[in-house]
């Protein structure tokens, strides 16, 4: 329990100070017109309270991620805190941060066209294309998730699983196309900050319960090699496994999709570090908690007192240790962390799919003709996605493997975008805030993918050279395409 609570106590500092700096590099000016004022539209750029637009955000960005993601990396040890502590200071929250204010000092684009403008129209076109198959893949699989999850709960009224599963599709899936379709204030700015309430009071109400119980965890100075007991993680080398494991609780590619929706709702833009940089520390937080219920969980016992085992799988966890410590109330949180939280993630993936593709087009998203040309193609995709899931036996189970690489490959091309930003804007050496996380980034998925059994199946005894190699290259690169530019 000690080292959970230093890695809290870094995160709290990591915002009151780090951010703090960060932020003096963007300069942000409360008194420059935001695009929230200078292109509302009563859709999406709409000015909003600034409590609402940090809930939504969080929201947004975390889902089930800090959750389920922390779960699974707690098999690693100890090492899966530093991660969260580091991670989420130096790379997640910088990355969070700066790729909303650069959406802000660009109208409120998204992220393929940030990427186009400091990258090249090349990497826009591959963007673009990543991107919004990324965010329909999102949709699709979190119409899925949290339908099963309702189907089950609701067999008795339809007198069997499949039938409860497809109804619930068909509900989740229509709300996605309100939710859509409608001012991003009407159901989003209203609904969300409640959940967004709910994880955090859950979140709150475990780090009680840990506190009383203070359990018998592995700490620090007790090692950081691969503690895992069992299936999921044994075996795997913490590098770079546990950088793709734990990715929404430190840094997710995903979230820089999300952030030029809040670009578009912030009055000022000193706003921005609380809400960026903020809801970024916050969701790890909640990621520093559930990696320490998983480790009471898989290390001290906890399984055996919720009725779990060894090979319970992490949305089973957050349900058994919900209602064991927080009786029936803690069962309606687990609901909403499991069920509401995904939904949410969902709509607002396809949501920005919609923007990213009439950024590409420029269609004004504000006649319903527009919204209906871009959404029904996305819309679509979604549904054949979500019955090849259905369908098939092994539907997104062969997908999802290279989902947490996809996710944090996203990260990659959003933190060479910034560091191109950071350069070009000539601010001194401050470009190292984005080009050392994104040499170690471009480092871990590379490495990743040349050794996992999903990839290209290298020897395990290569991942170290593979390491400091690819993160030594990407430097060099860097530097040499640095050269060039100035001598021209």
């Amino acid at each position: 329990m000690y080292s959970f609570l230093i890695s809290v106590v870094a995160l709290l500092l990591g915002y009151f100070v780090y951010s703090r700096l960060v932020e003096k590099v963007v300069a942000p000016d409360r008194n420059k017109p935001t695009p929230a004022v200078t292109h509302n539209d009563g859709m999406d750029y709409i000015p909003m309270p600034t409590w609402k637009v940090f809930m939504i955000q969080f929201l947004n960005i975390a889902g089930t991620g800090p959750i389920f993601g922390a779960i699974m990396g707690a098999k690693f040890g100890p090492s899966c805190y530093l991660w969260i502590v580091f991670g989420c200071i130096f790379a997640g929250a910088v990355h969070d941060y700066l790729s909303g204010m650069l959406s802000m000092r660009h109208d409120g684009a998204g992220l393929p066209v940030l990427v186009g403008e400091y990258l090249g129209r090349r990497t826009k076109a591959v963007m673009l294309v990543f991107t919004v198959l990324m965010l329909t893949l999102v949709g699709a699989v979190f119409v899925y998730s949290p339908a099963v999850i309702l189907g089950g709960m609701t067999e008795g009224m339809t007198g069997n699983v499949t039938s409860s599963t497809m109804i619930w599709v068909v509900v989740v899936f229509v709300y996605y196309v309100i939710a859509t379709f409608l001012p991003i204030d009407k159901i989003i700015g209203k609904i969300y900050p409640v959940f967004a309430f709910a994880l955090l009071f859950m979140a709150v109400a475990l780090l009680v319960c840990l506190l009383v119980k203070w359990p018998s965890l592995p700490e620090f100075w007790q090692g950081l090699g691969n503690r895992a007991p069992s299936v999921g993680v044994k075996g795997q080398s913490i590098f770079p496994c546990l950088f793709i494991t734990v990715a929404c609780g430190a840094i997710s590619g995903f979230h820089a999709t999300q952030s030029p929706l809040m670009a578009r709702c912030l009055k000022n833009e000193k706003l921005g570090r609380p809400v960026f940089y903020g809801s970024m520390i916050t969701e790890g937080l909640v990621a520093l908690v559930w990696a320490t219920v998983a480790s009471y969980f898989f290390f001290d016992g906890g399984a055996a007192e919720v009725g779990g085992d060894m090979t319970t799988a992490a949305p089973a966890v957050v349900t058994l240790v919900s209602k064991k410590w927080l009786g029936v109330f803690g069962g309606v949180l687990a609901i909403l962390g499991v069920v509401a939280a995904p939904i949410t993630s969902g709509d607002t993936s396809l949501r920005s799919a919609r923007l990213i593709v009439a950024d590409a087009f420029k269609l004004d998203q504000k006649p319903w003709r527009n919204r209906i040309v871009i959404s029904l193609p996305i819309f679509i995709a979604a549904a054949l996605l979500i019955w090849f899931n259905i369908s098939d036996s092994q539907g997104f189970n062969v997908i999802w493997r290279y989902f947490g690489w996809a996710n944090q490959t996203l990260a990659v091309f959003t933190l060479w975008t910034l560091t191109a930003w950071l350069s070009k804007e000539r601010k001194g050496v401050w470009y190292l805030l984005t080009l050392i996380p994104a040499c170690f980034m471009t480092s871990v998925t590379l490495t990743f993918i040349l050794t996992d059994s999903t990839g290209f199946r290298l020897p395990a005894t290569t991942i170290p050279y593979l390491g400091i190699g690819l993160f030594v290259v990407s430097l060099m690169i860097f530097y040499l395409l640095v050269s060039r530019k100035k001598k021209r």
